[in-house]
């Protein structure tokens, strides 16, 4: 039990990273010797040092012969700083206390193969669902190299996403739109699509003190956006990767003076090649996506497979209409069987509404 008491306070180091260290994992770490924490440190920032230094930097006194509990597997490859390795093996530490494995190829157990070898005892796989769940952005990351990306809507109880006449703020509760800005914070990008853009305007920042904006990206196939949208006045401030089918420079020439970074992409089924872009903006270190796009950016995302997970905002209210919009759209599928199937959803409730949140079921994604 001891074990996983200490694990769990590195668990809550490590969410301190939120939003600031992607695309590299959480990790937290607490040092424990003759029953007492003598040091805590997490990965603060992306380039910076990582957990296992940190909190050997924070020590009370000597860490010699102490106990390290690390919710990720030390580091043993020079990337921008040193191996953590290193660091533990000089410090004295006789027991490391891991996690999860990381995945990273360049680790992979490789780093607790060289502690043991230097005769460190270490004990692998202490709460290791929370300290994979934790990263199962980056354990996504670093497998496929594309970025995660939850589909996020916000609905009324019969399903709509919108009134008749298209209004749509606001649906959901201030508990459940704060929440939603600390998602914008700990994403590493928000995606929508043109539609989005003429018909709220929409600045999609994070609006939470001590946070982050994430980078926009707008999926644009024509170049339609408004040259006066909130968006692109604001894109020389923060960075805005326009993504287009169109190869007009005259037509892209302003949105590039105005700061957006442009990018053209083959299209696929009439829009932008959905997967095609994942595997761009996965090369940009682009590790994870809040899609909030409306209903037909959302069907093509699932059309495409490219969604991992999904958040449905749920406000007990109705809206009624034949005509009123809900929050996947396209052609849909044809039969019952052929549904995007999911995880049965973790419920939390925000206020008077509730978030579902699930994962598309890989074998189905795509269909």
């Amino acid at each position: 039990m001891a074990d996983e008491t200490y694990m769990n306070l590195a668990l809550d180091c490590a969410r301190k990273g939120c939003g600031w260290v992607n695309p590299n994992p959480m990790v937290g770490a607490v040092i424990v010797k003759d029953g007492s924490v003598i040091g805590r440190g997490f990965h603060q920032k992306y380039g910076g040092l990582h957990a296992e230094r940190n909190a050997l930097a924070s020590c009370t006194e000597s860490p010699q012969g102490a106990t390290l509990y690390v919710t990720l597997e030390p580091c043993c490859h020079y990337g921008k700083t040193p191996p953590c390795t290193e660091a533990i093996l000089k410090s004295g530490i006789r027991r490391v206390v891991v996690g999860a494995v990381d995945p990273n190829p360049l680790v992979a157990g490789k780093g607790i193969q060289i502690l043991r070898r230097h005769g460190i005892e270490v004990t692998e796989g202490i709460l290791r669902e929370a300290c994979t769940t934790l990263n199962k952005v980056f354990f996504h990351f670093i497998r496929t190299g594309k970025p995660y990306v939850v589909m996020k809507y916000a609905m009324t109880m019969d399903g709509k996403i919108a009134t008749r006449t298209g209004a749509s703020k606001w649906i959901t509760s201030e508990a459940a739109r704060k929440r939603v800005q600390k998602d914008r914070h700990r994403f590493a990008a928000i995606m929508v699509g043109v539609g989005t853009v003429i018909a709220d305007n929409p600045l999609l920042t994070c609006r939470l003190p001590n946070s982050k904006n994430p980078v926009r990206i707008l999926c644009d196939s024509r170049l339609r956006t408004p040259l006066k949208s909130q968006i692109v006045q604001t894109a020389g401030q923060i960075r805005t990767i326009l993504v287009t089918c169109s190869s007009d420079e005259d037509r892209a020439r302003p949105y590039r003076t105005a700061g957006c970074e442009m990018l053209i992409l083959p299209s696929k089924g009439g829009h932008v090649d959905l997967q095609a872009l994942m595997a761009v903006l996965g090369k940009k270190e682009i590790d994870s996506i809040l899609l909030e796009g409306g209903g037909t950016l959302n069907w093509a995302a699932m059309q495409s497979g490219i969604v991992s997970g999904v958040q449905a905002y749920l406000a007990p209210k109705l809206f009624g209409g034949a005509g009123a919009k809900s929050p996947v759209g396209g052609i849909g599928v044809e039969r019952p069987e052929d549904a995007f199937r999911l995880t049965s959803p973790q419920i939390i409730r925000l206020g008077s509404d509730a978030l579902l949140e699930s994962e598309v079921l890989p074998c189905l994604q795509g269909l």
